[in-house]
């Protein structure tokens, strides 16, 4: 494995995965991360070349070159694993924001305070990587992400599409499209469906349905307030990425970082920015691009009823003919994996017996997914 400093980055494509098969065994003589799970390269991508702020980033090359896209995902308000997919494809994984996981916030003051920064500072990592290996600069990009990257998506999906139109064409960044699973992306809209969705669900009776509906609409008068939060909670695998043989095998500059699955102290910083909408740049994306939206049959944080509640007040010239489309069944292997409802550049998918993290409850219909989508094969080719 090749690992790169923040003053010195060798990149060679960009693309964010969702899957992750790391191990623990309690065995000595047995490595914490099997060596499959080794990146090719990892190391740092400046956001700030005066003040080392820098993405840390683990890169995975393809095992069987297809001249593939380049796809990448930012993850939550913190990273919580490192995750594989599409073995035949480069595959490139960043922890953003500034200030989370291994990647480095130089001062409180370099941590992202909405959207736009965010963007800002992963369109900075991105042309660094890509612009490093001119193989790539022609390939398109795929960016995808879950949760709380229901707003990191868009933010960057939406910047990458702004720039490009003032920059010249050599200097463009190549982006195809954006995916977004079980994503928080029209905050105020998705917080007033828990209700029925528990209702519905069978979890709570017509009395608790009633008492939830007025503690969502409490929550909404706060939010319109400017009181408003949402915590996203993670977990799993902290344990793992704090040992200092995993650290060193993964590239991190400095082994005395303690790594947290979710920052206070990023969360502080974007206090403000959680409860705030990013739909309009899912709406400017969906016009520019094709958009991929799934969503977990039992994830009742974010799920399908969540997504559809703001999909449908999406202003695109296509919506009609969207929420008109069959929902398709999707088998995989003889089961049935999921639903599918596409029209255009819009596509949706339920997957089954999945909740809210796909890449952890269902590794293979994950995969299939996303390669059928990025290819426009199966029930997502254009017909």
């Amino acid at each position: 494995m090749e690992s790169t400093s923040p003053n010195h980055v060798k990149p060679l494509c960009f693309l964010f995965f969702f899957f992750f098969f790391l191990h623990r065994t309690t065995a000595s003589s047995t490595p914490l991360l099997p060596k499959e799970a080794l990146p090719t390269k990892s190391g740092y991508l400046p956001v700030n070349l005066t003040t080392g702020s820098a993405i840390f980033y683990t890169f995975y090359e393809a095992q069987n070159p297809i001249s593939p896209p380049l796809t990448n995902s930012t993850p939550h308000l913190a990273p919580r694993r490192l995750r594989l997919l599409l073995h035949d494809r480069q595959l490139l994984r960043a922890w953003s924001v500034a200030g989370t996981g291994f990647s480095i916030a130089s001062t409180p003051q370099e941590i992202p305070r909405d959207q736009f920064g965010v963007a800002k500072h992963l369109f900075a990592a991105i042309t660094n990587f890509v612009g490093l290996d001119l193989v790539f600069k022609s390939r398109p990009i795929y960016i995808t992400g879950e949760s709380y990257a229901g707003k990191y998506i868009p933010a960057i999906g939406y910047y990458i599409l702004k720039r490009n139109a003032k920059l010249s064409k050599s200097r463009r960044v190549n982006l195809a499209g954006v995916a977004i699973g079980d994503g928080l992306t029209d905050p105020v809209i998705q917080v007033a469906t828990h209700a029925v969705n528990a209702y519905f669900s069978g979890l709570i009776n017509e009395r608790q349905k009633r008492e939830l509906e007025e503690l969502q609409l409490e929550a909404v008068k706060l939010t319109e307030a400017g009181n408003g939060n949402r915590r996203v909670v993670q977990s799993l695998v902290e344990d793992l990425l704090r040992h200092e043989e995993v650290k060193k095998a993964l590239g991190v500059s400095n082994v005395s970082i303690v790594f947290e699955e979710c920052s206070d102290l990023v969360g502080e910083v974007l206090h403000e920015d959680v409860m705030k909408s990013v739909k309009y740049m899912v709406e400017f994306l969906v016009r520019q691009s094709k958009v991929l939206l799934y969503q977990g049959r039992f994830d009742l944080r974010d799920g399908v009823v969540s997504t559809e509640a703001w999909v449908k007040t999406m202003k695109w010239e296509g919506m009609e003919k969207f929420l008109l489309a069959d929902r398709k069944v999707w088998k995989l292997s003889g089961e049935t994996a999921g639903y599918v409802q596409k029209w255009g550049s819009l596509s949706q998918v339920m997957v089954s017996s999945n909740g809210h993290l796909l890449p952890a409850d269902q590794p293979l219909r994950a995969q299939a997914m996303i390669e059928d989508w990025v290819l426009d094969e199966g029930l997502f080719a254009n017909v």
